[in-house]
């Protein structure tokens, strides 16, 4: 493994797991009255958007990065669906 693929999978994981604390969060609480719709869509739009680059440019840290985001929001959109009603 060179120093670039170790900069990529650094940049992967702190991207995804920035998500995880609001997910634990909005499960502890069942509330995700703060939660932004809007921008979790929008998060949803560009992850889409960059896993297409990624697969495009053959960018495997680009593409597995937005897999993993585009599921974390998409959790939290459920989360949000769900404890809102």
């Amino acid at each position: 493994m060179n120093y670039i693929d170790t900069i990529g999978i650094i940049a992967s994981v702190t991207s995804v797991a920035g998500f995880l604390p609001q997910i634990y969060k909005n499960q502890k609480t069942r509330s995700v009255q703060d939660l932004s719709g809007l921008m979790l869509l929008n998060f949803s739009i560009c992850s889409l958007a960059w896993m297409a680059y990624g697969g495009l440019t053959d960018s495997p840290y680009v593409l597995m990065t937005n897999v993993a985001g585009l599921c974390a929001s998409c959790f939290l959109l459920g989360q949000k669906l769900y404890f809102q009603r």
